[in-house]
């Protein structure tokens, strides 16, 4: 008899462990302008929405500032809907973009209060955000925002219309190349080889943005980019994968990728671990990005 008790609760555990295992992960990715996300965490989202998992990204700012030909009303509407076109190429689950104007971002209580609704309302169990050091004074106050929402979330008397979340979720910050007051950390790594050919048409269904706005303000002369659908993604794809890693980058690989030969990986998104949220260990981390060391 004691030996079938034993056997029963070994199932029983061994049944919660595949379980949670197999439990759809809640990731949301908040950036200041549609199209954020998609540069920064696009190739690990299509990882994460092809193993199953709830993917949305939340844009703060409507982007109608962000054209040098058009603005206003025009260029929100159209943002929007290059937002819904990027979510389907990227096969995530949601793409929503707030009605703040462009240029115009503050961590205002009242933008803390919709960010704390929306992480609450997707029961996240992830958060991305921006590092509050950048160019751009919208991704700057993005990323304190959603600093400020990081432990907020939990308290049941702050935004008591949406119910809090039972435990903090993790918050990490997508990556940028800014050194002060200190440069990111490569805390994970997560290789997209395999799915670049999926972020660059996350990436160029941004079209006043990629082909646009975004050459224009690097002084690409817009007239000279290609005009048809396959030779754009082409031109997207080889400006994209000029951004070879370097040997700190490999080094940051090889922890979570101790099998592969980093010397034939050729695109990686990091992360770095928000100290506001909850602190995963490596094993927690495993668990939370399953994508890592399969490759």
């Amino acid at each position: 008899m004691r030996k079938l008790v034993m056997a029963v609760c070994l199932c029983f555990a061994f049944t919660t462990i595949q379980a949670q295992q197999k439990k759809a992960l809640n990731i949301l990715a908040i950036g200041a302008h549609p199209d954020d996300c998609d540069s920064k965490f696009g190739g690990t989202a299509a990882l994460f929405a092809q193993m199953g998992h709830n993917v949305k990204f939340l844009a703060l700012t409507n982007g109608d500032a962000g054209h040098y030909a058009m603005g206003g009303g025009v260029l929100a509407k159209k943002r929007r809907q290059e937002a819904k076109d990027a979510a389907k190429a990227l096969g995530i689950a949601e793409y929503e973009v707030l009605d703040n104007h462009d240029g115009e971002l503050f961590p205002t209580l009242n933008v803390r209060l919709e960010v704390i609704r929306r992480i609450r309302d997707w029961d996240a169990d992830i958060v991305l955000g921006l590092r509050p050091n950048d160019y751009h004074p919208d991704h700057r106050n993005a990323g304190s925002v959603v600093q400020d929402a990081a432990y907020m979330n939990i308290v049941p008397n702050v935004a008591p219309d949406t119910p809090p979340l039972k435990k903090n979720p993790v918050f990490l910050y997508m990556s940028d190349h800014f050194k002060k007051p200190y440069p990111f950390q490569k805390d994970i790594a997560v290789i997209v080889d395999d799915v670049i050919d999926t972020k660059v048409k996350g990436l160029a269904a941004h079209d006043s943005q990629m082909f646009e706005w975004l050459p224009w303000t690097n002084g690409v002369d817009v007239s000279t980019i290609p005009t048809g659908e396959q030779e754009r993604l082409k031109w997207l794809k080889e400006r994209w994968m000029n951004r070879k890693p370097d040997a700190s980058t490999l080094e940051a690989v090889k922890k979570w990728y101790p099998n592969v030969d980093t010397s034939k990986v050729s695109q990686v998104e990091f992360f770095e671990i928000c100290e506001y949220g909850k602190q995963p260990t490596d094993e927690e981390i495993k668990q939370m990005f399953p994508m890592l060391g399969s490759k």
